[in-house]
């Protein structure tokens, strides 16, 4: 037996779908003052039969209606889209676009308020006192983001209390995108003195060496006259200069333990944001670094940018039971963020670096 047939939806049910939608409403406090004032006059008509009074009550009845049409219909049609910069650190201001296009060809939307009302790190309440029909408008905003992770959707709050301030009308939006935040990058206490440390160490493997002597040639022009070999020149009889080879600083070698027990949580994320900040910064200080984990090994420059390895660092996960990792380039001055081994750094939870100077660890 055939289940019976839904009940087609009504004309009116129809408009009111389409006239509602998403649309919230709030009385505001002149509302309920115009709404009191309303009913005691209505009250005074029914019981005096004053026509004037009645004429009264009818304007303010049909100002509540038209107030309500208007501000639905300013609602309605309107898009918003968010521009976003490549690249989004936690925590860190970032430069971003708020875009409105009003879809109704003829009708313009006033006084229009607009506010985040998700995780998307929008947090200014902005207003426009007009949005021209079938036109655009845009305003630069600045984005923070309280985590690092992947964010898929954006929610926005657009509301209006035009044209009489009865009421607050609200729709809330929803914008689908995929926008991968990456670790904060802020400099914090621990982490400053761990950098140094690491730039301490690096300079210290080149200390006592010097350069190696390359050749003999001759002098150039505008060169530096220290580096200029005058038992060879008296020999030649011409300016030689001795050249030497150019040393780099031994490589950093950055090894994040993704192994961490339930409960240590905000371990885990401090070493995270340890880890982004170490490798924003020896970029900046262009010192070759290698970024190793259970799932992950790139070397800068060679294998990637800066940006992938932050990459990865916004969408690590913590396990449990992992295997354990540990350092292995004997060149390197190393850094070792782990639970499970006694010599890995410790990072403090307060202001006061925790022995992470002494933890830099080379060979």
């Amino acid at each position: 037996m055939e289940s019976p047939a839904p009940p087609r939806e009504t004309w009116w049910q129809w408009l009111r779908g389409k006239l509602e939608g998403n649309i919230r409403q709030r009385i505001t406090g002149l509302g309920y003052a115009y709404a009191t004032a309303t009913i005691l006059v209505g009250v005074g008509a029914f019981v005096s039969g004053n026509n004037l009074l009645f004429l009264i009550l009818a304007v303010m009845l049909a100002a509540l209606l038209v107030s309500g049409l208007v501000s639905r219909l300013g609602l309605g049609g309107l898009e918003v889209d968010l521009e976003l910069p490549p690249h989004v650190a936690a925590r860190v201001p970032a430069p971003g676009w708020v875009r409105i296009r009003n879809h109704k060809r003829w009708m313009p939307s006033f006084s229009i308020h607009l506010e985040g009302a998700g995780e998307g790190g929008f947090t200014k309440r902005l207003y426009f006192p007009v949005i021209p029909g079938g036109q655009r408008v845009e305003e630069p905003v600045n984005l923070s983001f309280p985590r690092r992770g992947e964010y898929r959707e954006d929610s926005f709050l657009f509301s209006s209390r035009f044209p009489f301030g009865f009421t607050e009308r609200r729709i809330r939006v929803r914008i689908e995108r995929n926008v991968v935040v990456y670790p904060s990058i802020l400099a914090e206490t621990d982490f400053e003195i761990l950098l140094a440390s690491i730039e301490g160490e690096a300079a210290a493997k080149l200390q006592g060496s010097g350069d190696d002597f390359h050749r003999l040639r001759p002098y150039e022009h505008n060169e530096s006259a220290r580096h200029v070999d005058w038992k060879s020149t008296a020999h030649t009889g011409e300016l030689q200069v001795r050249e030497y080879s150019r040393r780099e600083k031994p490589p950093v070698e950055i090894v994040l333990d993704i192994a961490c027990p339930i409960g240590e949580s905000e371990w885990f994320e401090r070493a995270v944001d340890c880890c982004a900040y170490l490798v924003w910064n020896l970029s900046e200080r262009q010192l070759r670094y290698r970024f190793r984990s259970q799932h992950c090994d790139l070397r800068w420059p060679e294998d990637t940018d800066a940006y992938g390895i932050l990459r990865f660092l916004a969408l690590v996960e913590p396990r449990g039971s992992a295997l354990p990792v540990h350092l292995d380039d004997e060149n390197a001055v190393g850094v070792l963020l782990s639970l499970r081994d006694a010599n890995a750094i410790h990072l403090g939870s307060g202001t006061q670096a925790s022995g992470a100077g002494s933890n830099v660890h080379h060979r």
